[in-house]
């Protein structure tokens, strides 16, 4: 079921990245009306995609027949050309994505590209008129998810964040069921304690050629200059690029604590490590007490263990399990169990996210909030660089969720922002 929440091609010089993109925004805004406007119940939505890689392929693979490919966008040029060549598309390919908003065709957006180069073209596209897809998590720190928000809501769009969870019923029923005191009073949750990316080698890396079509400066896009280092490419092991898995997995994993914590528009208010380390275990409290400990080595990579006085339930992607048993099988019961779990039974189909996509084309034409809506996003990807930020200062944060920044705490409040690099900083709502 499709659900919508409620409204209630060239290297390019970092001076030219900001007059150029000015420029390209300023030509969007002729075509913003009709991107404004809510698309036509029979009318396919026009879809570009900026960043062509793994994810994002398999984003455009399953996008359904009520949307169309447009054009590629991909600052390494030759990847989005072998996704149009293996898939014998038609489409327009380029390498700088503000020549995609510039496209009175184009209604929306899927953002696949890095954490570290997400925010930007989401605001961008946001400022273009057009609606959009982020893969997650959604930042690659706080501020800047404050940023986008306010874009989003500023200028109207939709913007449907990558954790497809959301749109999976068990997972949906499983988050209402907690939410709601079906194992009443919670005595604890436990998560997976996913580990985090290094800091960057000091110094780098020494060079190496660049690969031939990777625009280099454009895909650094806010990290410090350095020169190219195929080591960089797996940016995920990198803070300057990532987060590591607890914001890789954890945008999952959290995200679902998150909903059924009740907490989607706020976070805990107090963290504290319980154990040294860049892997350390964390704890964190929520303002009405619940505690949340990382602590699994093994468990829900996709969610988290509630106890509670009237049982146990786990939560991961499309699977749960509780003691007494009784408490899952009363969930299940309210759905097809079995053909939900064969749409999603083998590993390929866990990486699905058709319904996902289709929740949000249904909210561009509805201009309702999708389910995985941005501030959603946001919150949950705050949590994630919050237990970051707890390993890094290894001792108690107090943390006020309203304000977004910690309580009287000016060196804990300096990592909720980075200095981004000139020519890529972020544009004012």
């Amino acid at each position: 079921m499709n659900r919508c929440v409620d409204g209630s091609a060239g290297r390019t010089s970092r001076r030219r990245f900001l007059s150029s993109s000015s420029l390209a925004l300023v030509g969007a805004a002729a075509f913003r009306g009709r991107a404004e406007a809510s698309v036509a119940a029979n009318e396919t939505i026009g879809v570009a995609a900026i960043g062509v890689g793994h994810r994002a392929s398999l984003l455009l693979d399953q996008l359904p027949p009520t949307a169309r490919i447009i054009a590629l966008a991909d600052c390494n040029l030759p990847r989005a050309e072998q996704y149009k060549a293996t898939r014998g598309g038609s489409w327009d390919v380029c390498a700088d994505y503000r020549r995609v908003l510039d496209r009175p065709d184009v209604d929306a957006v899927i953002v696949g590209v890095g954490d570290f180069q997400r925010v930007l073209p989401c605001i961008h596209a946001c400022r273009a008129g057009k609606d959009v897809y982020a893969e997650k998590p959604l930042t690659l720190y706080v501020q800047e998810g404050r940023v986008l928000v306010d874009a989003v809501r500023k200028h109207g769009r939709v913007l449907q964040v990558g954790t497809q969870q959301r749109s999976m019923a068990i997972n949906r029923l499983a988050c209402e069921f907690v939410r709601s005191g079906g194992l009443g009073r919670l005595l604890e949750v436990r998560a997976v304690n996913y580990d985090q990316s290094a800091p960057s080698p000091v110094p780098y890396p020494a060079g190496e050629p660049v690969p031939t079509g990777l625009d280099w400066s454009t895909w650094l896009n806010q990290a410090a200059e350095r020169p190219y280092h195929s080591s960089w490419m797996t940016w995920m092991s990198w803070r300057d690029f990532g987060g590591g898995q607890i914001t890789n997995w954890g945008a999952h994993g959290l995200d679902q604590l998150q909903w059924a914590l009740g907490a989607d528009a706020t976070g805990p208010v107090a963290l504290a490590p319980l154990a040294d380390g860049p892997a350390g275990a964390v704890a964190m409290r929520y303002a009405d007490g619940v505690e949340v400990k990382l602590v699994l080595d093994k468990g829900p990579m996709g969610g988290a263990v509630f106890v509670g006085e009237k049982g146990k339930l786990e939560i991961n992607r499309n699977k749960i399990a509780s003691n007494p048993p009784e408490i899952a099988a009363a969930i299940l019961a309210e759905i097809d169990a079995a053909a939900e779990e064969k749409e999603w039974s083998d590993e390929t189909a866990l990486w699905q996210a058709r319904a996902h996509l289709q929740n949000w084309l249904d909210c561009i034409r509805s201009r309702e909030r999708p389910v995985a809506d941005v501030e959603i996003g946001h919150r949950s990807a705050t949590v994630c660089h919050l237990v970051g930020i707890t390993r890094q200062l290894d001792r108690p944060l107090a943390w006020d969720p309203a304000a977004e920044r910690f309580e009287s705490d000016a060196e804990a409040d300096a990592l909720l922002v980075r200095e981004r690099r000139p020519g890529f900083e972020l544009p004012e709502a």
